[in-house]
């Protein structure tokens, strides 16, 4: 059982970080509104916008039914068709890109 409380230490402290990232996302966007973002920012603050859009879509598959089963699935699909459809606190260990063949 040590390996689930590594588990959820690990978990806790991606979502602390992505937490962090997104007050830094709205600031970002309150400096735009004011005219003072840069486009550097804007681009990094569009990107954990899209990571909170992935969070809310993987959190709506976690409810519905036989989730999982299904989502290993769907997660295995979108590989193969080159989407990225997982938050990245999702991926506690970051991997190392494949070469295709």
């Amino acid at each position: 059982m040590k390996w689930v409380r590594s588990f959820f230490l690990s978990l806790r402290q991606a979502l602390a970080q992505e937490s962090q990232e997104t007050r830094a996302m709205l600031g970002a966007y309150q400096r735009y509104v004011l005219g003072q973002g840069t486009p550097e920012e804007m681009e990094r603050a569009n990107q954990q916008f899209r990571n909170v859009i992935k969070s809310v879509g993987f959190g709506a598959w976690l409810v519905l039914p036989f989730s999982l089963i299904t989502l290993p699935f769907v997660i295995q699909l979108s590989k193969r068709l080159g989407l990225d459809i997982l938050p990245s606190w999702f991926s506690l260990h970051k991997e190392e890109p494949r070469e295709k063949n």
